[in-house]
């Protein structure tokens, strides 16, 4: 590709859908509920969130299957729910993220998501990430993500 039709490419994502919803109707805080809408809770533990849902055609790729992007907000919003299991008031923000992809899910098929707690400290807490196909245990990706916890004020 070149220069020119990459910028085009960047600069109109999105805009087929954006002009029939307008971008400024859009709500505030959109972006986590338009990534966990449809997500449902199996199981939830000091120190562990399971989830499942069905991989909608809004967070799929070209290739019809999640998109990695999807995939790594999922490692966020979700690892962010296991560290309030702990009875924090607060996720944080964070400090490392990562994800590694090994297989896909498509359009539809059935995925669960199991977010654990590895540590809980006084400024940091790190969670595991695991998303699998549910019917077949398969991995599709493993993500960890450290979060720095802000320390309470002594005032």
């Amino acid at each position: 590709m070149d220069r020119d039709a990459i910028k085009a490419y960047i600069e109109k994502g999105g805009e087929e859908v954006l002009s029939k919803v307008g971008l400024d109707a859009l709500p505030e805080k959109f972006y986590d509920s338009f990534i966990i809408s449809g997500v449902r809770i199996e199981r939830i533990e000091p120190g562990r969130v399971l989830c499942s849902m069905k991989v909608p055609p809004r967070l799929v790729n070209e290739f019809n299957t999640l998109h990695g992007g999807a995939t790594m907000s999922l490692v966020d919003i979700l690892g962010s729910a296991a560290i309030l299991t702990m009875s924090h008031t607060t996720t944080g923000v964070s400090v490392e993220i990562n994800v590694s992809y090994v297989s896909s899910a498509r359009t539809g098929e059935e995925i669960e998501i199991d977010s654990k707690v590895l540590r809980v400290g006084k400024s940091i807490a790190v969670v595991s990430v695991e998303l699998r196909k549910k019917a077949t245990g398969e991995i599709i990706a493993q993500g960890r993500h450290s979060k720095y916890l802000a320390a309470s004020s002594k005032l």
